[in-house]
């Protein structure tokens, strides 16, 4: 598939994205993390597509991941209303902030730090940190 943005086009395998998405998505609503983690590099590296696309594009997928796992979390009764509320807003400022800072640093920056936080992570969800 063909993605034009802003002049310029790039390509995407629409086939690698569907099934990487799927599996993220299951992944996540099974273990209870965000895949936002995992879409980026998803969308970085196996589908060759530029940072400033990717977060954009896995934000807007991410939400409908999101939405979905949190009405069935709060269907089971794992929902905490006062813990989201002091979350949100949070999120909100975050959202704003991150993209104005990404926006001033090189992508091979904004790349780096994403991997650093990814080892963290998985050295956290393996318990080694």
């Amino acid at each position: 598939m063909k993605v034009e943005f802003w002049g310029q086009e790039f390509h995407a395998n629409m086939i690698v994205g569907c099934i990487g998405g799927f599996l993220i998505a299951v992944m996540s609503s099974m273990f209870g993390f965000g895949g936002g983690p995992f879409m980026v590099p998803l969308m970085t590296v196996a589908m060759r597509l530029p940072m400033y696309i990717v977060v954009g594009s896995s934000l807007l997928a991410i939400f409908f991941n999101t939405a979905m796992g949190t009405l069935r979390h709060y269907q089971f009764g794992n929902f905490d209303l006062l813990f989201f509320l002091a979350m949100f807003p949070a999120a909100l400022l975050g959202g704003y902030i991150g993209p104005q800072i990404a926006k001033r640093v090189s992508p091979i920056v904004v790349k780096r730090v994403a991997c650093v936080g990814l080892i963290l992570l998985g050295l956290k969800l393996l318990g080694l940190y």
